[in-house]
């Protein structure tokens, strides 16, 4: 079944520019050479957990050696909190609404979307990927012959991993394995897709590496216990996993003297995987870590300020590469950036747009939570479009019946439910401990229902902490970026600003609960379709 939008909505969506035509980007590349592209993306990690970022019990030369070499990114967001809809909008360059199936988690991905690992290739490049590309989704029910990212290189595997959490998978082997087999003269492009620092973590591995707990710089969303200590340096160890694995590669590029005229750039999809942030439109959800190099091009590193989407990689790319005519893109390059003198705003953004659908199947009928939301400098405004829904998932008692019928059925068991937050020991010890005075307060912000718009002084509270869309002194702020995030999304042919359901209504391909109503796996719900 193919659900479309009708009437007006699908006229808005065509004017949008959803349907792509072809323009050519203001700055047409003349750069000597093409650059090979090694693009490095994280699963789950937060602005600022690198080194670059002066977050101490991260060790992350790899990620610091671009961010000497080249240009570090201090407002940095992916489009999206999840990793799919995140993956998909890098590819294609849009917003998740304008992505149909694929703007939601762990559905589809339109074979009519254009994708610029498929325009590169197209120009010449040789395409390669390891671990983790667009996903988890399924792509060959769409009609691609392979993931959108291109051919898959994970024939390699290591024999032991420092950790149990830790994907076997050689990402360095197999990136060496692709430069073996590309062609002689060939430009690449490389995705390494690292499964880090993805969940589940070995309990104790960030301890057993040397890091100690006490020293962790802790968010000030999680409990300050011991728990949440281990648990975050836990995920630290990750990260640096991941950055292991990349230094050997750019070392590698080094030997073979095609490190300098190779662009890297490093970043994640998403936040990290811990309450209030992955899944969630706050800060610590989409603001993201990125440095990009060319040794060639850039000569001097620098930070910028500039805010910069995930969307803007995919121009980029291809201004870089010398593609003159290109599908329209809601991103803009960020080449102007990336050859700056340093603290300007070159990239003509004001502020960045970002967005959530459904998550996991989290809520009876297997309904989302749809959110936007516009990130200046100065705020975050948040508009929930739900906000009788649970945000983080329905919470759900042990005893509760589709619970005990679930352990029959073959479903994921419900309890404890809030699913679109990652099981995890800060997970399990906020909900231990909700009713506790030091806890309550980050509770409620992380677990519990949240008004229809939310405002947040990023300067002064960047975890978020403080809602003050309720305080009259921001009406005019509220009111001003709420118009700012209106006027953007129906322009875009955002679905939602006009009424239409059609997200709640697109297929989840991963497994399912036993929540009551709607719950076939890989099928459209039907009740939702405009």
């Amino acid at each position: 079944m193919k659900v479309l939008l009708k009437g007006t909505s699908l006229l808005l969506l065509i004017l949008a520019g959803t349907v792509m035509g072809c323009k050519s980007p203001e700055n047409a590349s003349n750069f000597p050479k093409r650059p090979n592209i090694l693009f490095a993306i994280a699963d789950d990690q937060s602005f600022p957990h690198a080194g670059a970022y002066g977050f101490a019990e991260i060790k992350t030369p790899a990620f610091d050696k671009v961010a000497k070499d080249g240009v570090l990114f201090n407002n940095a967001f992916v489009a999206a909190p999840q990793c799919s809809p995140s993956r998909a909008a890098i590819l294609t360059g849009k917003n998740i609404w304008q992505l149909e199936e694929a703007g939601t988690h762990a559905s589809s991905f339109p074979k009519k979307l254009n994708v610029f690992t498929d325009m590169l290739e197209d120009a010449g490049y040789q395409l390669g990927y390891t671990g983790k590309a667009w996903g988890p989704g399924n792509w060959k029910i769409a009609g691609w012959d392979r993931n959108p990212v291109g051919p898959a290189y994970n024939e390699k595997e290591l024999t032991t991993v420092p950790s149990t959490g830790i994907n076997k998978r050689d990402y360095f082997g197999n990136f060496s394995h692709f430069l073996e087999k590309r062609a002689t003269g060939k430009p690449f492009f490389f995705w390494y897709g690292g499964h880090e620092p993805h969940r589940v973590y070995e309990p104790g591995s960030g301890a057993k590496a040397g890091k100690r707990f006490k020293n962790v710089q802790l968010p000030g969303f999680l409990p300050d216990d011991s728990v949440t200590r281990n648990d975050v340096i836990d995920y630290a160890f990750e990260i640096e996993y991941f950055d292991a694995h990349l230094l050997k590669m750019l070392k590698l590029l080094e030997e073979k003297g095609e490190l300098a005229n190779t662009v890297v750039v490093v970043t994640a999809d998403n936040g990290m995987p811990f309450p209030y942030a992955k899944a969630n439109l706050q800060e610590y959800g989409t603001h993201v870590p990125l440095a990009i190099s060319w040794p060639d091009q850039i000569k001097s590193s620098k930070k910028v300020d500039d805010l910069v989407s995930m969307i803007d990689l995919a121009p980029t790319f291809l201004e870089i590469a010398g593609i003159k005519s290109a599908p329209v893109m809601t991103g803009q390059s960020i080449v102007p950036v990336l050859f700056s003198k340093g603290g300007e705003n070159t990239s003509k953004r004001n502020y960045v747009l970002t967005g959530r659908e459904r998550h996991t199947h989290a809520r009876p009928d297997n309904l989302g939570y749809p959110a936007r939301a516009i990130r200046t400098k100065e705020y975050l405004y948040v508009k929930n479009y739900k906000p009788e829904r649970w945000p983080v998932g329905d919470p759900v008692p042990p005893n509760d019946e589709n619970n005990k019928r679930a352990q029959t059925e073959g479903f994921k068991t419900l309890f404890p439910g809030y699913h679109d937050i990652d099981g995890s020991p800060s997970k399990t010890f906020m909900m231990k401990h909700q009713h506790e005075e030091s806890v309550n307060r980050l509770f409620k912000n992380a677990f519990e229902k949240r008004p229809e718009a939310q405002l947040f002084d990023i300067q002064n509270d960047p975890e978020c902490l403080y809602d003050l869309s309720g305080n009259t002194e921001y009406s005019d702020i509220c009111a001003d970026l709420r118009n700012k995030l209106d006027q953007e999304l129906t322009k875009q042919g955002d679905p939602r600003m006009f009424g239409s359901d059609i997200f709640d209504s697109y297929p989840r391909y991963s497994p399912m609960r036993n929540f009551q109503g709607f719950n076939a796996r890989g099928q459209y719900n039907p009740a939702y379709a405009d």
